[in-house]
């Protein structure tokens, strides 16, 4: 991936421009950003989930520049323009585990030649770095803000040993329909190449990914889970908890949206989606999937069961679209954000008429509440 050049000026939207930034832990780091015209601007860092980009800030970045912030959205380490990860699948996943991913955002604020962020906002598993950040260096990262992933606060500690619970990925496979979690499959030698080499083709995959996981399918109707059982998971849909014998691609096929309803698309148009196509088409979804890997792997869990009991106590935001089943798919989660993760947790908004891609399919409504809180003391 040497001799890459920044996203093509075209691209963006008017007033956001993409650059590298060297030095960032080891990473030459491709970023999206706006409002870097004048210096002293409040800092504002983005970091997106997956299968994303910083190209997923698109519609934020303008917004948030217009109200007076330098927004600044890096491609994650394992994704994009972004270089100097490696993506074996039989390399070395501590690279990808939760605290470095902080010491990359951290590396990327001290590159831009400041001490503090503002904000530091993440979507979907783009939200495990911003909430570690902010948990970790709350002096650095000022305010937080979480789309579609509650944090829950750090792992208990588990020095005890106790009896082995039920094998939960056993019990998935013995339902009449038998199951599987995508966080499991995600973890499989085979799951990036079931993906790049989809057999709708990767443009068509991508796009019914992103379909089933909106509020354009009909099928997303969230609701709390009674508990982590096999009968309870596979209440959610099959992005989540897939057929057993299907791939991600074979799963999402069979709800993908119609020709007509993929030109209908407003909030992902078909000059956004190429995008998105043409990046993971040259870099495949393995740096991606290596997140998942560390936590279903738990790669030194030890570090952050540290700080079991700790919560983050800068202010902090939560936003999830009505019909993400995101918010809901680890039980309790959302509950305990509310009463242990976040302690001063300003503000929760389940936004109408968006699924799991809340900020690009009603980004009107996220950047007004983003604003707001950002704007307040």
């Amino acid at each position: 991936m040497s001799g890459i050049e920044p996203l093509d000026p075209a691209v963006p939207p008017p007033g956001v421009r993409a650059r590298f930034v060297e030095n960032v832990n080891g990473l030459r780091m491709h970023v999206l950003e706006a409002g870097f015209e004048d210096d002293g601007r409040p800092l504002v860092i983005l970091l997106h989930g997956f299968p994303e980009l910083a190209y997923s800030w698109r519609k934020v970045l303008p917004a948030l520049a217009a109200a007076g912030y330098h927004a600044v959205a890096p491609d994650q380490r394992g994704y994009g323009r972004t270089t100097g990860w490696s993506a074996d699948y039989d390399g070395d996943l501590a690279p990808f585990r939760p605290f470095n991913l902080v010491r990359d955002v951290m590396g990327l604020v001290a590159a831009l030649g400041r001490s503090s962020a503002a904000a530091v906002v993440g979507h979907d598993f783009g939200a495990l770095p911003a909430a570690w950040s902010a948990l970790l260096r709350p002096d650095v990262f000022r305010k937080l803000v979480l789309l579609a992933v509650p944090f829950a606060g750090p792992p208990t500690l588990s020095a005890k040993v106790s009896a082995p619970s039920r094998d939960i990925h056993a019990d998935l496979a013995a339902l009449p329909r038998p199951r599987k979690h995508y966080h499991w499959y995600y973890s499989t030698r085979e799951a990036n190449a079931d993906m790049l080499h989809a057999p709708q083709g990767l443009s068509a995959f991508l796009r019914a990914y992103y379909h089933q996981k909106s509020a354009d399918w009909a099928g997303n109707r969230p609701a709390p889970l009674k508990g982590w059982t096999a009968e309870a998971l596979a209440t959610m849909p099959t992005y989540y908890v897939m057929d057993l014998h299907r791939t991600m691609a074979e799963t999402v096929a069979a709800e993908a949206p119609t020709p007509a309803e993929a030109a209908a698309c407003g909030w992902l148009t078909e000059a956004e989606l190429a995008v998105y196509a043409g990046e993971y088409a040259r870099t495949g979804f393995q740096g991606g999937l290596q997140w998942y890997r560390c936590v279903t792997e738990r790669v030194m869990i030890g570090e952050m069961e540290l700080f079991s009991g700790r919560a983050v106590e800068v202010p902090a935001l939560f936003l999830a679209g009505d019909a993400d089943w995101c918010v809901r798919q680890t039980p309790g989660a959302f509950e305990r954000m509310q009463g242990k993760g976040l302690a001063d947790l300003r503000g929760v908004h389940i936004v109408p008429g968006a699924g799991h891609w809340v900020q690009q399919e009603q980004p009107d409504a996220v950047n007004r509440l983003l604003l707001e809180f950002l704007g307040g003391t």
